[in-house]
């Protein structure tokens, strides 16, 4: 059984992927102090958890000095925009939470000897010319284009943490996490999943960008998370892919939200994004040997339910049964 983490350190703490984390970290018996600046989130994502004595949330930058009191045993960086609409809305701020931001975090990090773990992204490997995609596969990023400013963040965030392992010895792991989804995602955050499904629940068109034929992977928050646990609970550095290597089409995704609702919606096909990879599937072989993790949520029981959560928060009709 892993040693549970008595003080745990997460900035971006009221984000999607974030809060689900500190709700993981505290059940686990963990006190759970988490950073954010809600820029791209909302308190009310972590609200449930205000009253708890084993959690805290300050509302501070990454980019600036944190003024967390330690010690930590563990520190997650999670804190970014992280779908296109926030990140082309932020683009510098995009680029200092992956820098400044992920410095900070190391720092307090290094200060107290704690673990580190470094949220980063299926995006470093941009445009991919290999596939499924594994670890040791270097990337087909454009550096200049629009999206640059949160793969380039991540990468020079993955830069940064292994310079740091090798030259301050500090206690490094890097994730690269595939497309997640669930619960608690904002619906107006542009991404895929919550587009489709508010589009769905609303009746108007699904607006699939391009051919449709395009694939990713989705992978249901909760696997996430006990991914990023189950590294931070390991010696390895990575980095390692957390993703579902259950490869779908977006037009397929679409096509299953449609089912899921039962809405009369129909698919719309609008013009594709700027430097969209065409495939993105993850190998997550060795997530598998050296975590022992692998996904375990199926996805229409992920869908079905983060379906029921927007119905709920969007006070639409939840789907039939």
């Amino acid at each position: 059984m892993d040693t549970v983490f008595e003080r745990a350190l997460v900035t971006g703490g009221a984000g999607f992927v974030g809060s689900h984390l500190c709700e993981s970290l505290l059940a686990a018996g963990s006190a759970v102090v988490a950073v954010d600046n809600f820029a791209t989130s909302d308190a009310a994502a972590v609200a449930h958890l205000l009253e708890r004595p084993d959690f805290q949330l300050a509302r501070q930058d990454v980019t600036a000095p944190m003024t967390v009191p330690g010690p930590f045993d563990v520190v997650f960086h999670l804190a970014s925009a992280a779908s296109p609409r926030d990140y082309f809305r932020l683009p510098l701020e995009t680029l200092r939470a992956g820098s400044h931001g992920t410095e900070g975090a190391l720092d307090i990090a290094e200060r107290d000897g704690a673990r580190f773990v470094l949220a980063s992204t299926s995006e470093v490997y941009g445009d991919p010319g290999e596939h499924p995609q594994p670890e040791d596969y270097w990337g087909n990023v454009n550096p200049i284009g629009p999206r640059s400013v949160y793969d380039e963040a991540k990468r020079y965030a993955e830069a940064l943490t292994s310079a740091m392992r090798r030259e301050r010895g500090v206690n490094t792991g890097i994730a690269r996490i595939f497309n997640t989804y669930g619960p608690r995602m904002r619906a107006d955050d542009g991404r895929m999943i919550p587009a489709f499904i508010g589009q769905a629940l609303r009746g108007v068109p699904l607006t699939v960008t391009g051919s449709g034929r395009q694939t990713r992977s989705l992978c249901y928050v909760d696997d996430t998370v006990r991914g990023l646990v189950a590294l931070a609970h390991s010696g390895v550095p990575g980095p390692v892919n957390l993703g579902n290597p259950h490869e779908l089409t977006v037009l397929r995704i679409a096509q299953e939200i449609l089912a899921i609702t039962g809405s009369p919606s129909r698919i719309e096909h609008i013009e594709a994004a700027v430097d969209d990879p065409a495939r993105r599937c993850p190998d997550i072989s060795l997530a598998r040997r050296e975590l022992g993790w692998a996904p375990q949520v199926p996805m229409d029981e992920g869908l079905s339910r983060t379906v029921a959560w927007f119905a709920r928060t969007l006070g639409s009709a939840p789907p039939a049964p």
